[in-house]
Formats: structure tokens, C-alpha cells, sequence
């Protein structure tokens, strides 16, 4: 059995939604996990929010604009009356649904409630339209097996029991339905995955059924070698390893959430990323199994902020890094990128919020430097097994950029720069053809 995953903007129109129903019609036995329509998440964070204002008309206003954007969306999807009033018999539950929120205290559950909704409504159009072509398929509600734990991880035993339970009721049937995103918590209320969302329903479902692969379909031929918002001419990179994907995602790539694969890369399962638009391109393979190519692709991640801690009086002090760890650890401050000489400690941090306090507890071991408007640039491959000179290739690329900050050897699997935001596109720029013999 296979997963197939698809996003928003792949279900974000009627004709979307058919090219993935004829798109999942491969005979093949899957589970499809669904997003909701594209917008209409963030429209229901509009809801809302408009409902803790007590905004009961303007709440109405949004059901009712929503409301008709889907009536137009089903006159276009169903061919026959019959399950164009089906379609919109059921969508109208869900306003309601939603307005009956208006007239009660309004809560965290209740806001959950209704996030979940473009899910619910996305997995009920595609069932009906399958219905509609005669195609056998089965809708089953992630809410009736998807679970996650006191401390917000998914319940695997509970997930794959259920699901077990759920699939073997339905030996005849090949091609099952659900929702991406929302699940139950330990109290049995609704809520959702935080962390990536429908890709992690995805693998999180292919782990507990221990699939043959997991499919992430998106609007982008996989994971390319460079930023394809910042430089032109990129390629698709063909096999990545799981350690790989997650510091490119960490760094940057938009197109996984780090997180999102941990279960599949924990039961051996390869994630596949898919183009929806085209599906005939491979797209990018996500496994165990490292491949030849030594330096695989770039990530920048923007938004860093950098912290210096020097201190003459604390020359080789044991214990001097505890302390400065220590402060972090208080003020609850991750940590990305740290390196350290004789007498001083330079780190980086990706929030600068209500850092005033960190920075006036700090400067009890020493002088502090912030630098802000940093990014990371990432350079991600097998680093410390590559060919002799790959160091040299890199810095090279970088020989007209002003470099604050290197980190290289704390990962076998990127070697990470800081610079000045403002030499980020001549950077990326000039390593995709350092590296990888690219212009811009």
C-alpha cells in the first residue's frame, strides 16, 4: 500500500480536484490524504478571529463569502443535479456547524472545530465526485484513528490499530479517502498536527501501516538545489537522504516541514515528492540509502540574529560555556549555527524578540556584539566523505562575499555560513554555479 498526500493548491479549484481523482485512479492500493482547498484555512483563521472579537455579523459575512465561493466550486465539479444538491446539502451543514459557534462562549476547542472543517469538506468532495465517476472508494475520517498523546506526539499504537481495524473492514476496496492536519488529542477532543500539517498525517499514516512509500504532492517537481525564489536556474535533485531533507528543510526548503518525515525516516519509509501539475517527472526520493552525488543542494534561512560573548577574564575558564548555555536554556532561545575561539563564543539565534533581558544577562561573562538582518546559507551533501577540494569549491564561490560565521564538522551533512542579509542573492547566485556549474 501506498500514501498519497495531496496540498491545497493541488485540490484548489474543481479542475484540480479531477486531475487528482484521475491522478489517484493507478490501481494501485493507497490511503489518500487530502489538505483543505486551497484558502479556505486561512479563511477559517478569519472566522476566527472574528468570533473572539464577538464580531457575530462580520463572522456571518465571512460564512456567507465562503459559503458561495464553494457553491460555485461544486456547480463546476458534479455533472449531475442529483449530487450538486447532495454536495451542497452537506456543505451547508458545515456553515451551520460554524454559526453555531456565534451564539456560545467561544473557546480553543470550538476554534479547533472549525479549523478542521476544510478538511472535512475537501475529503467530501472528493468522495462524491469519485462516487459520481463510479470509482470505489471509501472516506474514512482521520478523527477515527488519528491521535496524539499528552505531549502532543502522534499515538502510534492507537493510529495503527484503528487503521488496521478500518482497512480490514474494507477488503474489497482498494482506494481510501482522508483528512490531512486534524486529529484528536488524548482527551478525545479535536484538534490538529501542528508540525507540517497534512504531510505529517501522511507519514505519520505510512509509519503506522508501514507503507511502500509515502507520496507528497505539491506544485514543484521535488526538492531542487537551490532556491528556485531567488535564483533562476535550478534542478530537481533526484535522491536525497532523510538526515539530508531535514537540515534543507530546517534551512529553508519550503517544500517539507522538518519534522513532517520524522515518522516514516524512523519505520524505513521512502518519501516520494511529487509534482501534480506534472506528474510524469520523478521528483525527488527520500530514503536511508545516501547517493553519489557529494554536494547536493543549498538552503538560506533568513531572519538570524548574531550574538558574540567575548571575555578576556574567562580565557579557557571551565565551565564558561555551561554558563553562556545556561542563559539560553533560562530564556527559553534556541540555538542554530555556534563557534568558539580562545576568548570568545560567537551563536545564532532565528527569534530576536524580547531578547533584552538575554543580552543584559550575558553581558555578566563578557562584552556582547548582536548582529542583526543575518542569514544561514546551507550547504547540504555527504561533507565530511566528499572528494578532497569540495571545501575549496565552496569557499571559492564565496571568495566576493563577506562571510560573519562558519560552522563546519557538527553535521556529516552541511557545512552552514552566515552573512549579512543583503549578500544572500549574490551568494546563492554565485554558488549554484561554484557548485553546481549553474548560471542565474
Amino acid at each position: 500500500m501506498i500514501i498519497q498526500k495531496f496540498g491545497g493548491t493541488s485540490v484548489g479549484s474543481a479542475q484540480r480536484i479531477k486531475h487528482v481523482a484521475q491522478l489517484i485512479q493507478d490501481g494501485k492500493k493507497k490511503i489518500v490524504v487530502l489538505s483543505a482547498v486551497s484558502g479556505t484555512t486561512n479563511k477559517l483563521v478569519e472566522i476566527v478571529n472574528a468570533l473572539y472579537r464577538n464580531e457575530k455579523s462580520s463572522v456571518n459575512d465571512r460564512i456567507s463569502q465562503l459559503e458561495g465561493e464553494y457553491v460555485a466550486l461544486v456547480d463546476v465539479l458534479f455533472q449531475s443535479q442529483e449530487t450538486k444538491a447532495k454536495a451542497k446539502s452537506l456543505l451547508e451543514s458545515h456553515w451551520n456547524h460554524i454559526r453555531s459557534f456565534t451564539l456560545d462562549m467561544f473557546t480553543r476547542f470550538e476554534e479547533r472545530a472549525i479549523l478542521a472543517q476544510g478538511e472535512l469538506i475537501s475529503t467530501m468532495l472528493m468522495q462524491l465526485h469519485l462516487e459520481e465517476l463510479e470509482v470505489k472508494s471509501v472516506l474514512i475520517p482521520a478523527l477515527d484513528f488519528m491521535r496524539v498523546d499528552q505531549q502532543g506526539e502522534p499515538d502510534m499504537w492507537y493510529t495503527k490499530s484503528n487503521l488496521s481495524r478500518i482497512i480490514g473492514a474494507e477488503q474489497s476496496c482498494d482506494l481510501f479517502i482522508t483528512q490531512g492536519f486534524i486529529c484528536r488529542n488524548h482527551f478525545g477532543e479535536i484538534d490538529n498536527l501542528k508540525r507540517g500539517g497534512s504531510d505529517y498525517t501522511a507519514s505519520i499514516v505510512g509509519a503506522a501501516i508501514g507503507a511502500e512509500e509515502v507520496q507528497i504532492w505539491t506544485d514543484i517537481d521535488g526538492m531542487h538545489n537551490n532556491d528556485p525564489r531567488v535564483v533562476k536556474n535550478t534542478r530537481p535533485i533526484a535522491k536525497l537522504t532523510f538526515d539530508e531533507a531535514a537540515e534543507l528543510a530546517y534551512f529553508g526548503a519550503k517544500i517539507l516541514h522538518p519534522t513532517s518525515i520524522v515518522p516514516a525516516r524512523n519505520a524505513g519509509v521512502p518519501v516520494v515528492l511529487k509534482n501534480t501539475m506534472e506528474p510524469e517527472k520523478p521528483g525527488t526520493i527520500i530514503s536511508n540509502e545516501p547517493s553519489g552525488d557529494f554536494i547536493k543542494a543549498l538552503a538560506a534561512k533568513d531572519g538570524i540574529t548574531a550574538i558574540k560573548i567575548k571575555s578576556d577574564r574567562m580565557l579557557l575558564a571551565y565551565g564558561f560555556l555551561r554558563q553562556i548555555f545556561e542563559v539560553f536554556e533560562r530564556h527559553k532561545v534556541s540555538i542554530d549555527m555556534i563557534t568558539t575561539s580562545e576568548v570568545a563564543v560567537s551563536l545564532t539565534i532565528d527569534d530576536d524578540r524580547d531578547i533584552s533581558e538575554l543580552i543584559e544577562e550575558l553581558g555578566l561573562y563578557g562584552k556582547v556584539e548582536v548582529d542583526l538582518n543575518q542569514t544561514i546559507v546551507c550547504i547540504v551533501g555527504h561533507m565530511l566523505q566528499a572528494e578532497p577540494g569540495h571545501a575549496a569549491r565552496i569557499f571559492d564561490s564565496l571568495k566576493e562575499i563577506p562571510l560573519r560565521m562558519i560552522s563546519y564538522g557538527g553535521s556529516k551533512n552541511n557545512v552552514s555560513i552566515l552573512i549579512d542579509t543583503e549578500h544572500k542573492v549574490k551568494a546563492m547566485k554565485a554558488l549554484n554555479q561554484g557548485l553546481f556549474d549553474l548560471g542565474e
